[in-house]
C-alpha cells in the first residue's frame, strides 16, 4: 500500500518574511519550517525552531533549475557555520 504525501510549499521565509516562489531556492527542516537562502546561510543550516538540519526544498517539476543540488555543498555548510 502506497500513501502519497506532499510538502506544503510555504511562500514566506519564517525568519525575514521575504516571499519565496515555488521555483526559488529555499530550505526546510523535517517539520517543514521554511527559510530563504540568505537566512539559511546566516543560521548555519540549522532550524531555529527545532534545532534540526535545514536542507534544500525540492522544486516542482518544470520549475527553473530543476536539476540543481538538493542541499548545501559541504563548503556552504562550513561557511554558514563559520559566519554565525
Amino acid at each position: 500500500m502506497r500513501r502519497d504525501m506532499a510538502l506544503e510549499l510555504k511562500s514566506i521565509c519564517e525568519r525575514c518574511g521575504q516571499g519565496i516562489e515555488p521555483s526559488d531556492k529555499a530550505y526546510i527542516c523535517v517539520y517543514e519550517c521554511t527559510f530563504c537562502h540568505a537566512c539559511t546561510l546566516w543560521m548555519g543550516f540549522v532550524c531555529p525552531n527545532c534545532g534540526g538540519e535545514l536542507v534544500r526544498r525540492p522544486r516542482p517539476k518544470g520549475s527553473e533549475d530543476e536539476g540543481a543540488a538538493k542541499g548545501p555543498t559541504r563548503a556552504e555548510t562550513d561557511q554558514g557555520v563559520m559566519s554565525r
